[in-house]
C-alpha cells in the first residue's frame, strides 16, 4: 500500500500483522498500535517529541542491568505494574493483597532456619518479625517457601552496594508445622527509588518525589495455593499516601512496635488463596 497518510497509516500498520498465528499476539499487537496512533493524534506529537521519547528508552535500557532493572521502575512509576498486579490478583476477600514486586528481588538468596538474622550485618536498628502463615479455610499452611528482602538503614538493597561479601537483608525460610514463621532483621526504613537514571530525570521534570515508604518484601510460595508477592508497610509513614510506585494498600500497613530492649517488633499474618484450579469442584 503506497502514499499512506495520518488518516489511513493505522489500518495499515493493523493489516500487516493479520497472518500472526498466535491470537492473543494478535490481540496485543493491534491494541498497541491502535493505542499507540491515538496517543500521537492526541497529543499531535511532533518528530521532536518522538526522538526525545526514542533516546529516553534507549537510555532505560543502556542502564539496565542484572542488579538494576530500570524498566521494572519506570513501569512502577508509572502505575502501570501496580494496574497490572490488580487485574490479575483478584483473590477471595480475606486473602492477604499482593503488590508490586519491585526491582530488586534476586534469585539464590541464602536460607536461614527460624530466628535467624537475616539482615547478616545491614546497617538499621535491629526488628525481629514473626506471624502465620494460613489459608483461606484458616488452616496452617506447612513448609511454605517465603522470601523477604528489604533496604537497610541508608535506603540501599544488597545489591546496590558494590564488594559486599554476602547477601544483606534478604533470605528464605520456610513456615513451621503449624504455619508460623519468625525471623530477625532492620527497622524498615523510607527510601528512595534510584532516581540517578532515566526515571528519575522524568520525576524531577513532573515535580514528583522519588520515595517509597518504608515495608517489607515478602513472596510465599505453596503447593495448592497461589504464590503471594506483597509487601508489609511500616504505618504511620509519611510517604504512605504518595508512594512513588502507587503500590499501598490498607490491608498491608502493621505497626512496628518499639520493645523495652529497644528493639523493634512487627507482626503480621498472611493468608494464601487456593490455587484456580484447586479451588474448583470435582
Amino acid at each position: 500500500m503506497r502514499n499512506l497518510n495520518q488518516d489511513t497509516i493505522t489500518q495499515a500498520v493493523m493489516a500487516r500483522f493479520a497472518d500472526t498465528p498466535d491470537p492473543r499476539l494478535k490481540d496485543i499487537i493491534n491494541s498497541l498500535v491502535r493505542h499507540l496512533h491515538a496517543f500521537a493524534r492526541e497529543v499531535k506529537l511532533t518528530e521532536a517529541e518522538w526522538m526525545a521519547g526514542i533516546e529516553f528508552l534507549t537510555r532505560v535500557g543502556h542502564i539496565t542491568t542484572d542488579q538494576r532493572q530500570e524498566f521494572i521502575l519506570l513501569s512502577d512509576t508509572l502505575g502501570l505494574s501496580m494496574l497490572t498486579v490488580a487485574m490479575n490478583n483478584d483473590k477471595p476477600a480475606g486473602c492477604t493483597e499482593a503488590t508490586v514486586f519491585g526491582p530488586f528481588h534476586v534469585e539464590g538468596a541464602p536460607h536461614y532456619e527460624h530466628g535467624d538474622d537475616v539482615a547478616n550485618g545491614a546497617a538499621g536498628q535491629p526488628c525481629e518479625v514473626r506471624g502465620t502463615v494460613r489459608g483461606l479455610g484458616g488452616e496452617p499452611v506447612a513448609d511454605a517457601v517465603i522470601e523477604v528482602w528489604q533496604a537497610d538503614a541508608e535506603g540501599k538493597y544488597d545489591v546496590q552496594r558494590e564488594g559486599l561479601p554476602a547477601a544483606q537483608a534478604r533470605g528464605v525460610l520456610r513456615s513451621a508445622a503449624d504455619g508460623r514463621y519468625h525471623f530477625k532483621s532492620i527497622l524498615a526504613e523510607a527510601y528512595p527509588i534510584p532516581d540517578d537514571g532515566p526515571v528519575g530525570d522524568m520525576l524531577r521534570a513532573t515535580n514528583r518525589h522519588p520515595w517509597r515508604p518504608a515495608h517489607l518484601h515478602f513472596m510465599i510460595k505453596a503447593p495448592g495455593y497461589e504464590t503471594l508477592i506483597t509487601h508489609v508497610f511500616r504505618n504511620h509513614d509519611r510517604y504512605l499516601d504518595s508512594d512513588a510506585v502507587f503500590g499501598v494498600r490498607q490491608s498491608l500497613i502493621a505497626d512496628w512496635v518499639q520493645q523495652l530492649d529497644g528493639h523493634w517488633l512487627v507482626e503480621f499474618d498472611f493468608v494464601l488463596a487456593p490455587l484456580k484450579s484447586a479451588s474448583r469442584p470435582l
